[in-house]
């Protein structure tokens, strides 16, 4: 059948132009009524066949968000003429369960085709994440567009080191007017979920080039990281980043308390005297917490530049460009 060109063009435009109504709740009401159950459904799913998978898909928003706003550049593949954020240094190797998303957007694209951006999809299954994981619940702000391109460099530039200490994530934090509290709580994300020996060979074994290990590690836990993480060892190996991995809850902060940290920027917050006071009301009081890290989430949520996008069908690609469905016919 012939396609009239002037209505592919009109798709198209709608398809790319920046979103032009503010972040709400319940966006999807009358687009896509099922879209939060479905989401939730799927990653129940996803969490009985690996737990760990709640983690590493927590961790995209964050990754996501902090480069370009959130807008779904961080789930983009690389093509011939472009290098993506998964390849960033922060990402490759450490970044996963990009799956999940995928079965995510498969089950919502049957549902309700060309409506939620994979961007929306990044921040409700963050916050599906942390529920199901224990942790608190909230309503979250949805209408985010998709980018139609992704840079290594960006992310390069911006994601932190496990090696970053308190000043340098305050002032990261700061530039996108997230406060110290908001950095502490956000850390809290770490309640859940493992990291590789990578990320702290220089702590057991060189920490500032000393070839000594970090002292803020309690002597008892170091003894657990060398026997995880020895000299030599495939640094791919993993180690839970708190006493209790699988449950979102506030032993990440005691653990600091008590020197054992498992990165070396999560520990910084309790040797820094800005965030200390944070991590030790954190230790005492969860709903203090959960309640920091639910306002923390949501402003980090509405991180956005504006730019052209999309509401991508496959969340690895950008949708074909309006020159070439035009000649499909």
């Amino acid at each position: 059948m012939y396609r009239f060109p002037w209505v592919l063009l009109l798709v198209a435009a709608v398809n790319m132009a920046v979103a032009a109504e503010p972040l709400r709740p319940g966006f999807y009401s009358e687009t896509c009524p099922p879209a939060e159950f479905i989401v939730r459904d799927v990653m129940k799913k996803a969490m009985i066949r690996e737990p760990r998978s709640l983690a590493s898909v927590m961790r995209l928003q964050f990754h996501d968000c902090f480069v370009n706003g959130c807008d779904g550049s961080l789930l983009l593949d690389d093509t011939a003429d472009m290098v993506g954020e998964k390849q960033a240094l922060s990402n490759i190797n450490s970044l996963r369960s990009f799956e999940v998303v995928d079965e995510i957007k498969e089950a919502l694209e049957d549902a309700c085709p060309s409506t939620v951006s994979c961007a929306d999809i990044l921040v409700l299954a963050a916050r599906d994440a942390v529920a199901l994981s224990g942790g608190p619940d909230w309503e979250v702000r949805l209408g985010r567009t998709d980018s139609l391109t992704a840079s290594q460099q960006d992310s390069d530039n911006i994601m932190p080191s496990p090696r970053a200490d308190a000043t340098s994530l305050i002032n990261l934090f700061a530039q996108f007017n997230l406060s110290v509290k908001d950095l502490v709580a956000l850390s809290g994300s770490h309640s859940i979920g493992k990291a590789r020996c990578f990320s702290i060979m220089f702590r057991l074994y060189n920490q500032s080039g000393s070839g000594k290990p970090d002292p803020a590690i309690e002597p008892e836990f170091r003894e657990k990281l060398n026997q995880l993480c020895p000299l030599g060892v495939d640094e791919n190996v993993t180690g839970p980043l708190d006493a209790t991995p699988r449950v979102f809850d506030n032993q990440f902060f005691k653990d600091l308390v008590g020197g054992r940290g498992f990165l070396n920027s999560d520990q910084t917050l309790f040797t820094s005297r800005r965030t200390r006071p944070y991590v030790r009301v954190f230790s005492k009081d969860q709903d203090e917490f959960f309640k920091a890290f639910v306002e923390g989430m949501l402003k980090m949520g509405e991180l956005q530049v504006e730019q052209p996008g999309e509401i991508r069908t496959n969340c690895r690609v950008v949708n074909g460009r309006p020159v070439d469905v035009l000649m499909s016919y």
